[in-house]
């Protein structure tokens, strides 16, 4: 039976040279990858908030892990099998008395990896993944009110147990309080925040998700992303908030110098889940995410290394921890309000914004397009098969479309992001509501005023029809009458525009006048 780190070195270096496999480390598995095939075999550690110590708790994690990771990578995880023999000689798929289980997966392509190749990376890759984790959340089981998951309790305890556990294995001084520093902005902030946390979970927000989705989980193979590798070990790692998991993924991105894809991932999830509510913990959550990165370095770094294993997890190790202390400041939300007939450009805009200067102003796009289909219950590319003026385009679907992009962007601003609100903002009682809104809040507005010729905007208008690829549904017709009805900005609100051509937009001197 394996029962210390040696053993297993032993075995699994055993196994490499039977299979002629190709090895890979983990701080708590080895994976052998041959013929087509993968072999993940957990270490027998106690980690604290992993026990592998056990042949038979690796043995049950082996088979949870199986039944987590089957519903969104089920081709990829096959089987546990069993190890027999001994370390020195050890059987794949034994008969005789198990030294060692493992779990046997297909082999997919190592270039495929996210994480190993940032090529692979471009605003419809974040697109696709958002919507298959927004999905995916929908499915997956709700942690129930009164269980021992989600509780405002049990969100602390795996942030405490990191700083615990950093404790005892840092030893520089300064690294000590900057640790001591954010140790506290995190009890602080979830004291601020424990009734949203305790709303969270009696809102169904919380459930039995992945746990660890970040870049080095993900592959592509012939177009389709397969997310993989999920916390079977921890529960309570899994039995997270939904935004706790987008929080990985975003910090992961910002880790890799990809500010602009985090922006976009998080702006294309929040169009599929629409789950404004959440954002007033992403930062907390964010913080999280790169103290356990931070963790797993320290522990990586008490591992036997080589000496550039050693300077690329040191390296690694001090990223994270700035990466955190990034995420604890405060930054300055705004409220930006488009004002621009259809296909004047404006939701290319928003998506240009938040990709251009999501590091230094984060931004969430508030879709009238998005928002008017989530209030009639459809999706955001679905045809709502509506007349104009008719359908979900009545005067009263208006109404209440331009009071949920009201309602939302003072829930954004007031989660500590920068608020666009995209709709066409023709009308003065449309824009009015929305710089009062801004005074109320003390924030910056800009009114982005955007001025394109007719006729290029009747082109767009058909192109765009055409293609079907957007949540707008707006015709030449419905373009007319926007043009026909459409109210100048008054004195006052000229105060706050900022016009917009096409040509200025990626300017420089554009997105200084925006900060």
């Amino acid at each position: 039976m394996i029962a210390t780190l040696e053993d297993h070195a032993l075995l699994t270096q055993a196994l490499q040279q039977q299979l002629g496999a190709t090895r890979y480390e983990t701080h708590i598995s080895t994976v052998l990858v041959a013929q087509g095939s993968a072999w993940k075999i957990k270490k027998p550690l106690d980690l604290g908030f992993l026990d592998f110590s056990t042949l038979e708790k690796r043995r049950f994690c082996c088979e949870e892990e199986v039944r987590l990771n089957a519903r969104l990578a089920a081709d990829i995880y096959r089987r546990v099998i069993a190890i027999g023999g001994t370390a020195q000689a050890p059987l794949l798929d034994a008969s005789s008395a198990p030294i060692e289980y493992a779990v046997e997966m297909r082999e997919f392509p190592a270039e495929a990896l996210l994480a190993d190749h940032p090529e692979l990376l471009d605003a419809k890759a974040m697109s696709d993944i958002a919507q298959q984790i927004a999905q995916f959340q929908r499915d997956i089981s709700r942690a129930p009110v009164d269980g021992e998951y989600g509780t405002v309790s049990a969100v602390l305890a795996p942030m405490q147990q990191n700083f615990d556990q950093l404790a005892q294995l840092v030893t520089d001084a300064e690294d000590l309080t900057r640790l001591t520093q954010l140790n506290q902005w995190t009890v602080q902030r979830h004291t601020e925040l424990s009734a949203l946390l305790a709303t969270r979970l009696k809102q169904g927000f919380v459930g039995e998700g992945h746990g660890d989705m970040h870049l080095g989980n993900i592959a592509v193979e012939q177009g389709r992303f397969i997310i993989f590798d999920g916390i079977e070990f921890n529960p309570n790692l899994r039995w997270i908030d939904n935004i706790n998991e987008i929080a990985f993924l975003m910090m992961d991105l910002d880790r890799n110098g990809r500010a602009d894809l985090s922006g976009l991932f998080l702006n294309a999830w929040l169009h599929h889940s629409g789950d404004y509510a959440g954002l007033a913990l992403v930062r907390f959550y964010q913080v999280y995410r790169a103290m356990v990165r931070t963790k797993i370095a320290a522990f990586r770094l008490a591992q036997d290394l080589s000496a550039a294993e050693h300077a690329a997890v040191t390296q690694a190790y001090r990223e994270y921890l700035a990466l955190a202390e990034r995420y604890s400041l405060t930054q300055q939300p705004r409220l930006l309000v488009t004002v621009g007939p259809s296909g004047s450009g404006k939701s290319v805009a928003a998506r240009q914004i938040i990709a251009q200067q999501f590091a230094q102003m984060p931004a969430v796009q508030i879709s009238s397009d998005i928002e008017r289909k989530r209030l009639a219950g459809l999706d955001p590319l679905a045809d709502s098969k509506s007349a104009p003026g008719a359908g979900i385009y009545t005067a009263d679907m208006s109404a209440r479309t331009y009071a949920r992009l009201l309602e939302l962007s003072a829930m954004v601003v007031q989660a500590g992001f920068t608020a666009i609100a995209d709709a066409t903002f023709l009308q003065q009682a449309h824009r009015q509501p929305f710089l009062a809104l801004a005074e109320r809040l003390q924030v910056p507005v800009r009114l982005l005023v955007f001025t394109v010729a007719a006729e290029e905007l009747a082109q767009r208008v058909a192109q765009r029809l055409q293609r079907g690829d957007d949540p707008a549904e707006a015709n030449e017709t419905v373009l007319a009458a926007q043009l026909r009805n459409a109210e100048p900005l008054t004195d006052a609100e000229a105060i706050y525009a900022l016009p917009i051509t096409s040509s200025e937009l990626l300017s420089g001197d554009f997105m200084q006048a925006l900060l």
